[in-house]
């Protein structure tokens, strides 16, 4: 059976966003970017531009289902409503289409990918440039964040079994000081690797 995820980094400078093909347990980057808003000064032009900037994404894919980054709790609370307003944005796209919409922490993204809730932009992008066979040409990491949540999600429902996972990922010991090789990652989580 085949199915589009839809994932996406909200922001409103940068909204990264990640389109992932499953067929049975094949997983394929459809494509991936960014959505600029730098330059943009007024803050409902820069809604108003993921609005459309998605809608055009959804029509020309047809995702089945949404998986967002949920925002997380900061000291400036006026990035967390910026955040959080563009997250709505996002979502709407989807509920006007009846798409499924999910969303994941932070770290829960990053432990599904690399085993390391603590793991850097950097590190789910190397990951997944190398578990999706994909070359990473995107100027910002918004756009690998997008996939990792849609990789996650796919995880979440492909395994029904994830958060036992997750714990026995938790209770693994962390050898600190000595690197892990990607061999040793590959056979200390097989159950996550792709083939």
């Amino acid at each position: 059976m085949e199915k589009i995820i839809l994932g996406i980094d909200p922001g409103t400078n940068v909204l990264g966003y990640g389109l992932l093909k499953v067929e049975g347990k094949t997983l394929s980057v459809l494509e991936i970017g960014v959505v600029e808003m730098q330059k943009i000064g007024d803050p409902y032009v820069k809604l108003q531009k993921i609005y459309k900037t998605l809608s055009e994404i959804v029509e020309r894919y047809a995702p089945d289902e949404m998986a967002l980054e949920a925002p997380f709790y900061g000291k400036n609370v006026q990035s967390m409503l910026k955040l959080g307003r563009a997250q709505g944005v996002a979502m709407a796209v989807g509920l006007s289409r009846d798409i499924v919409i999910h969303e994941y922490a932070p770290r829960k993204i990053k432990l599904s990918i690399t085993g390391s809730g603590a793991a850097s932009k950097e590190q789910v992008s190397a990951v997944l440039s190398k578990m999706l066979r994909y070359e990473n040409t995107q100027k910002y990491l918004d756009a690998t964040d997008a996939l990792a949540v849609a990789v996650c999600h796919y995880y979440q429902i492909s395994k029904p079994n994830f958060d036992e996972v997750e714990k026995s990922i938790k209770k693994t010991p962390v050898r600190h000081g000595k690197k892990q090789s990607w061999e040793q990652f590959v056979v200390q989580n097989s159950n996550r690797v792709i083939r």
